[in-house]
């Protein structure tokens, strides 16, 4: 059919992706929506979705959580959308699209926002049976289904997609590869430095990275299917699914042919407001285009500029003359649980330019600043900690207030410097996506009156688009809230005006022993006599039993109303999988373990067919346990020795520990002993969050103490005690605190900084980010617990006494009390009956769970339904 000629103009969008969807929203903002016919010919067979969070989806969010389209938004604006129904051509002199369902619409504007396609290498095999790409849900969908009948996966790429489809297979449960061309992963956004830190973090998550070399051939079966991959070095690669992620290419067939200029490399060439160099009549915005300054741009924040250029184009709003000629490059993501930041001059192009660079890899850390000859910020690299990130970026092109040095070491080393969004000048961007500085963002709080960071979101658009600035923009907000006089509400959750730090002392000074009671007592007055929330009943429910001998609770998570304040992992003493079964971890103190007690792990392991893995924490884990069996496990546990692990809990974990002097020889002390008597001190210490620990027997460092909490290395005089590291997803090294200490004042150091930092930390912050939020940092904590400033070191001493002389084992005292067994059933209604959703299949003489089982629609989320478990 053709469209009905009238007098309202017509403007076609070809392609929906995210940067169409924002072309839509600025021609809304111009009223250009109310003026004209607007139709938009989507290829996907959904709206426009966030391909940036693509790689969400394998972390549970859905196809519709991904969603960046509001249809409402599309009814009210009277956007004609099609979905499914690409263009296919394009009659340029009489200005009409044909799309593939035989739709006609004559048009008084055209753009193309096309995106860009999948390079696959031109090898021999890439159509194998199990060779994907990897840019749309559809293609996830694809690879998910898949790779239900493989064991590993390999991927054809190591930029920024190839790192996150190797973390899918991962998350998949494939083994997995990266095979990467060039000498480094991620060669375009970081340098040699930066590629290092990132290659060793990304080894030890257990990824095979193969770089220097490339893909000659996919090898298949006699069915079709992929068995293996040749590279180029000679080596060959056994894999059974293949994933191609070497980088995009503009969509722009649509353009060559309809006689549209297009790049000697791709790309419909456009001018500076984006309109095709020999049709006025069309546009190109996004991945599909080659804009002025000779650069496809494949970031999200240049295609939502160029959107905007367009939209005011084609408003031909005079007082808006918009011209789309570069864009800043920079870019924060977080891959595998890594955070990989670049910002300007990255790699230092710009003449007489100097680096800063520090550089930490045994944590993963690598930070490097381009500084001008004149002290002007350039551009920068960061790795494994990009915090600064947002303040960093907008401060490129001017003079740091602080010397560049004190810019890139970390917390606690040298003079550091964290430099705040206050110190922003107020030109500064910090929303790159669309271009928001920081003054437009005082200005949303002082004259539009915006109190919350989603008002100011909606107001200025700011950290609506990757993301990355959401930090600096809280911060903002907060800053200029305060300066105005506005009391900032830093309340623990909408049920305490206080923070949690105020309700530790309003417990510890009253003896309050009741979480209803201080609700009642203490709470924002529309909350009393409610039932509270899911974040105050933990975070209170912790503070009870870490102050329970001293106020007289009792320190039994399920004791009572403690055990309706807990976590689903607290309140079964277990950590729930996947599947719905539970894992078990008894404590292995030091990892130290006798064969006896290993013979009976091997046994309930065999007995109640559990898979086992040993743990990073020189631990063994023990998963697959349905609710019904965790007494009978604990119970036999407990007759051997054991007792809980804690792995549930936001308390201790683990002490590691190296084999020390007793075998190694170059251990100076008995690292096992140190870590066994801290393990079994502070075990079941409830705190904020979890806690690790760790003690080496010398300077090698073996067992990684100064990636821990608080951490213990031996020296020839005695012990230095290293605090506030962390390893997982934000690497920090530990501090030291203090050095050459006794047996005995090792201990009382450790007391004191334990039962400080439970004191003063917000919910669910580790000591890393504790250390470097609390004013003063590890000066002022070493004051504190080392030189008792604020004369609260005895008490401190005090508390940690009392836990430790009424510790007891949570397993033992379960499987004691009948009462408390009854709840460890699956349905409440039918205790008799196991969860029928939890099922496994073998795998390397274990097992694992029966994935497609759950896949049908039976999720543990589902089966809790009237279970004990709700």
């Amino acid at each position: 059919m053709t469209a009905t000629e009238g007098a309202t103009p017509t403007i076609v969008l070809v392609g929906h992706g995210m940067v169409g969807q924002r072309f839509l929203e600025a021609l809304a903002e111009r009223g250009l929506t109310a003026t004209h016919r607007v139709v938009v010919l989507c290829e996907e067979p959904r709206p426009a979705y966030d391909r940036v969070q693509l790689t969400s989806y394998f972390s549970g969010k859905t196809p519709e959580d991904l969603s960046m389209t509001d249809m409402e938004f599309i009814k009210d604006h009277g956007i004609e959308l099609h979905v499914g129904d690409p263009a296919e051509t394009v009659d340029r002199e009489a200005r009409r699209v044909t799309a593939r369902s035989g739709l006609v619409v004559d048009y008084d504007v055209l753009v193309l926002a096309t995106g860009s396609y999948p390079f696959v290498p031109p090898v021999p095999g890439k159509d194998a049976e199990g060779c994907f790409v990897y840019r749309t849900i559809e293609d996830l969908l694809a690879i998910e289904e898949y790779a239900k009948n493989a064991q590993v996966g390999a991927v054809v790429g190591g930029g920024l997609l190839g790192l996150e489809a190797a973390g899918a297979l991962k998350g998949l449960g494939l083994t997995s590869h990266i095979v990467e061309f060039a000498p480094r992963l991620m060669p375009v956004q970081v340098d040699e430095g930066g590629g290092a830190a990132l290659l060793r973090t990304i080894e030890e998550m257990g990824l095979s990275v193969h770089t220097g070399v490339g893909t000659q051939e996919v090898v298949a079966g006699e069915d079709g299917a992929v068995t293996g991959m040749k590279l180029s070095d000679g080596s060959e690669l056994a894999t059974d699914l293949v994933v191609f992620s070497a980088g995009v290419r503009p969509r722009d067939q649509l353009a060559r042919d309809c006689g549209l200029t297009v790049g000697e490399r791709g790309g419909i060439t456009v001018d500076e407001q984006c309109r095709t160099v020999n049709d006025p009549h069309v546009f190109a915005i996004g991945e599909c285009a080659l804009a002025s300054d000779g650069r496809v741009y494949g970031l999200v924040a240049p295609g939502y500029e160029q959107a905007e250029t367009a939209a005011a184009t084609i408003a031909a709003d005079e007082t808006e003359q918009l011209t789309f000629t570069g864009a800043d490059l920079s870019t924060k993501l977080k891959l595998l649980g890594v955070d990989v930041a670049s910002f300007g001059d990255a790699h230092g192009t710009a003449e007489d330019c100097l680096d800063v660079v520090y550089s930490d890899s045994r944590s993963g850390l690598y930070k490097k600043l381009v500084i001008g000859r004149d002290g002007t910020l350039l551009g920068g690299i960061l790795v494994g900690d990009a915090d600064a990130y947002g303040t960093l970026k907008a401060f490129t092109g001017s003079v740091p207030p602080v010397s560049p040095e004190s810019l890139v070491l970390p917390a606690g080393a040298g003079e550091s410097v964290q430099l705040g969004p206050s110190a922003l000048p107020d030109e500064a961007i910090v929303c790159s996506c669309h271009n928001v500085s920081k003054g437009t963002i005082r200005g949303a709080v002082t004259d539009h009156q915006c109190t919350t960071v989603p008002e100011v979101k909606k107001c200025t658009k700011a950290g609506t688009g990757c993301g990355s600035c959401v930090k600096v923009l809280g911060q903002l907000v907060n800053a200029e809230l305060e300066a105005s006089g506005i009391e900032v509400d830093k309340g623990l959750c909408g049920c305490f005006g206080q923070t949690r730090e105020e309700l530790y002392e309003i417990v510890h000074a009253l003896r309050i022993t009741t979480y209803q009671d201080l609700l009642d007592r203490h709470g924002r007055e529309e909350a009393r006599g409610g039932d509270g929330c899911e974040v105050c009943k933990p975070a209170v429910g912790s503070i009870i039993a870490s102050l329970a001998p001293t106020i007289g609770a009792s320190g039994y998570v399920l004791d009572g109303e403690q055990a309706s304040l807990q976590d689903t992992n607290d309140h079964f003493l277990a950590n729930l999988q996947k599947n719905g079964s539970y894992s078990v971890v008894p404590r292995i103190p030091g990892g130290e373990i006798a064969p006896e007690k290993l013979i009976v792990i091997g046994e309930i392991a065999r007995d109640f067919g559990l898979y086992t893995k040993i743990t990073g924490g020189q631990r063994i884990d023990m998963f697959g346990a349905r609710v019904e069996q965790l007494p009978v496990i604990w119970a036999r546990l407990v007759d051997a020795g054991f007792e809980s692990g804690h792995a549930y809990g936001k308390s201790l974990r683990t002490v590691k520990s190296c084999v020390g002097q007793t075998w190694c020889r170059y251990g100076v002390q008995d690292s096992v002993r140190m870590a066994i008597d801290l393990e079994l001190r502070y075990r079941g210490l409830r705190s904020p969050h979890k806690l690790k620990s760790a003690v080496s027997g010398c300077q090698r460092e073996c067992a990684e103490a100064q990636s821990k909490d608080f951490g213990v290395i031996a020296t020839a005089n005695g012990w230095n005690l290293y605090v506030g590291g962390n390893g997982g997803a934000t690497p920090r090294h530990a501090d030291l605190l203090a050095q050459d200490l006794s047996d005995a004042e090792l201990v009382r150091l450790i007391d004191r900084f334990l039962m400080f930092y439970i004191r003063t930390a917000d919910r669910l912050e580790r000591t890393s980010t504790w250390l470097d939020r609390i004013p003063g940092g590890l000066d002022h904590v070493r004051d504190v617990v080392v030189h008792d400033s604020l004369g609260i070191c005895d008490e401190l001493e005090k508390l940690m006494q009392a836990h430790v002389a009424h510790y007891r084992d949570e397993w033992a005292e379960t499987i004691n009390d009948p009462e408390k067994l009854s709840r460890f059933v699956s349905f409440v209604n039918a205790p008799d009956t196991p969860d029928p959703v939890v099922a496994f299949v073998p795998e390397r003489d274990q097992m694992k769970p029966d994935l497609p089982l759950l896949s049908i629609g039976m999720r543990p989320a589902d089966v809790l339904e009237g279970s004990a478990q709700r």
